[in-house]
């Protein structure tokens, strides 16, 4: 099988949106036993065809129940919206605003983030809550990951209290750095101390996968063809 290999994070990105999906991405990490790394189900993309691709960059979220709050809660609870501006800010090229610790009342992104956002060059955003601006964020084929559109604020309802420190999504823990990798069928993190042997294993996968569908189209049966390619 021909052998492949990338050079930077460009090249494994472009490398990905070619020839992988998450579902043989997350076969390699079960047999590499990361068998926890699909984000929650409920997760999904604003549009059915977006891909996201890129570096965590972590953002915790916190309920509050005020909008405006006591100095002597810190910065972040002292100013609206938290430390929001200051993460969105940060973004980095090819970077994913991966964002998590609020409960389900309010939208944690929006049109205006996603514009700022595509200026930086990040790659998109998944949150473990909902999006609002459905349209405009749509108009600006952002790829925007969330449980789907709400459309109230989170202004007096919820502040971004850290952004690169370590936070988990019903025990997925993603740190600012890791691959984060989506499509329709989910979100998953791949840890970036084993993203080389991970993605070498799917891009073979994926390439004897074809191997396998030609084979079953020849005639092939289900059972033959697993015996010989070791694939289904």
């Amino acid at each position: 099988m021909t052998s492949v290999k990338w050079s930077d994070d460009e090249g494994l990105f472009s490398l990905a949106r070619r020839e992988l999906f998450t579902a043989v991405v997350g076969d390699i990490m079960d047999k590499l036993g990361f068998l926890h790394q699909f984000l929650p189900p409920r997760i999904r993309p604003l549009r059915a065809d977006m891909v996201v691709i890129g570096r965590a960059m972590t953002v915790l979220e916190a309920d509050v129940y005020s909008e405006s709050a006591s100095s002597a809660g810190g910065v972040a609870m002292a100013q609206s919206f938290g430390l929001m501006f200051e993460a969105l800010d940060d973004l980095k090229r090819d970077e994913v605003y991966v964002c998590a610790g609020a409960s389900p009342r309010y939208a944690l992104w929006g049109e205006l983030m996603s514009t700022r956002a595509i200026k930086l060059g990040a790659a998109g955003a998944v949150v473990d809550g909902y999006l609002r601006d459905t349209h405009g964020i749509l108009a600006q084929n952002f790829p925007a990951f969330s449980h789907g559109a709400y459309a109230q604020d989170q202004g007096p309802r919820g502040k971004v209290i850290d952004f690169r420190a370590p936070i988990e999504m019903e025990g997925v823990r993603v740190n600012t750095g890791d691959i984060v990798f989506g499509d329709v069928d989910g979100v998953l993190v791949v840890p970036r101390e084993a993203e080389e042997e991970i993605f070498m294993g799917a891009i073979e996968k994926a390439r004897g996968e074809k191997l396998v569908r030609q084979a079953i189209e020849q005639g092939m049966s289900a059972s033959e063809a697993f015996k010989k390619f070791g694939i289904m």
